[in-house]
């Protein structure tokens, strides 16, 4: 993807382009500037952290039923073992159904992500796109994203213009 991206880039650059503006920002920089995704992180990370302590719980609570039916495995009839056997694999189930609707592609961490973190990245973007317009830049880079710049000369970065855009100032 990376690749296909600069031979893009590339061509653009070939095709007599490049002399349109371009600039880049860090839009990692400018999340870090924001409070309001500084605290929107924290409380994702909290909720995960709670989440994460249950499933483990969970998981010891297996962890202790199946040393317990190892121990007494003997003991029991068939007809019990068995009873005993589909208790463990049944919790055990329910446990990894409760952590992919915790932390699964369209878990409750994944919808929280996207109440409290989109509106943010929504806001970034829409101001980028107004620096960019005020500014004629034909292209800006996210220095964030893995687009690897071998060089970049500091006075094209407009990460500071964008935070100025969105009211933050530093």
């Amino acid at each position: 993807m990376k690749r296909i991206f600069l031979i893009m880039v590339m061509a653009i650059f070939s095709l007599g382009l490049s002399a349109q503006k371009i600039a880049y920002v860090d839009t990692d920089y400018i999340l870090s500037k924001i409070p309001e995704f500084s605290d929107a992180q924290a409380q994702l990370d909290d909720l995960a952290s709670q989440w994460q302590k249950e499933i483990e719980a969970k998981f010891l609570e297996i962890d202790k039923m199946y040393k317990e039916y190892q121990a007494n495995k003997v003991l029991y009839p068939d007809e019990m073992r068995q009873r005993k056997e589909n208790e463990i694999v049944a919790k055990e189930k329910q446990v990894k159904d409760f952590q992919q609707g915790k932390f699964g592609s369209e878990g409750e961490l994944f919808k929280k992500r996207q109440e409290l973190i989109k509106p943010i990245q929504e806001r970034v973007y829409n101001s980028i796109q107004s620096v960019a317009d005020k500014n004629n830049y034909a292209i800006i880079f996210n220095k964030s994203d893995g687009v690897t710049m071998i060089y970049t000369n500091s006075k094209y970065d407009v990460s500071d213009e964008v935070l100025d855009n969105l009211g933050y100032s530093y």
